[in-house]
């Protein structure tokens, strides 16, 4: 028991260290970018692309919070969608990581904050209008197409939100406008993240986030048969992730 209140009082130190650097070294960082603002979307990209390899340093040296990829070999040749699960906000930051200027599909809204979401536009992330209807699906779909020939991975959270570890939501329907229109495969993503960075919460849990790639869907199948398979993929995969991240979590 003792050992237990001692991991908990430690993650506690470390999530209050976390927060003081992750947003003092980004808000430090942000007025510095903005005049790189002016430099073409591939120049900037890797500005922002070192401060995103600066946080997960952050994430492991101070929160302990490191990662482990797995299924490496389900990734195919060419252009590909990343249909992933999404549950922490270190989601956000670890495909840049991993797809060297990939591309996310993310709420309009945020390109309006200052300095933030000017750079999430500068470096090119696809914006939808989630109230737009089928317009908004329209424009996704012709970003996508743009940055898939331009050789750029574009990554999709199929629920439109970060869901807590086991809960339910629903898969919104952007995720099958692209598979059925940009004719290229859609890799499923199984990820535990929110066990270790929860969702809209201080607290952090040091270990390992377990990010698995999935066999992908080729093109061809219905819209339901898509549907259908990429929910049954990712949920089954999440389940046993989350089992084991609690195992991890219980045995430290």
């Amino acid at each position: 028991m003792n050992y237990w209140v001692g991991n908990r009082s430690m993650d506690a130190i470390r999530s209050l260290a976390f927060s003081v650097v992750f947003y003092g070294w980004s808000t430090f960082l942000s007025p510095l970018y903005v005049p790189l603002l002016i430099l073409p979307r591939r120049m900037f990209w890797f500005m922002a692309w070192a401060w995103v390899k600066s946080c997960i340093v952050i994430a492991k040296v101070v929160a302990g919070i490191d990662y482990e990829v797995r299924g490496q070999e389900n990734l195919p040749e060419g252009a590909f969608i990343v249909a992933s699960k999404h549950q922490s906000a270190w989601d956000t930051l670890i495909y840049n990581k991993l797809f060297e200027d990939c591309a996310y599909v993310l709420k309009r809204e945020l390109f309006w904050f200052p300095c933030f979401g000017w750079f999430l536009w500068k470096v090119g992330m696809i914006g939808i209008d989630r109230s737009g209807g089928a317009s908004a699906l329209k424009r996704m779909v012709q970003e996508a197409r743009h940055w898939l020939a331009a050789g750029r991975v574009i990554v999709i959270f199929p629920q439109g939100t970060r869901t807590i570890p086991g809960d339910e939501r629903p898969y919104l329907p952007g995720v099958a406008a692209l598979y059925m229109q940009c004719g290229v495969p859609v890799v499923p993503v199984a990820l535990n993240s929110g066990q270790f960075w929860p969702r809209r919460r201080v607290a952090k849990r040091s270990g390992t986030i377990v990010v698995e790639y999935l066999p992908p869907i080729l093109p061809g199948l219905s819209r339901r048969e898509f549907m259908a398979t990429l929910e049954d993929r990712i949920e089954t995969a999440n389940r046993r992730l989350e089992r084991a991240g609690a195992a991890q979590l219980a045995g430290r």
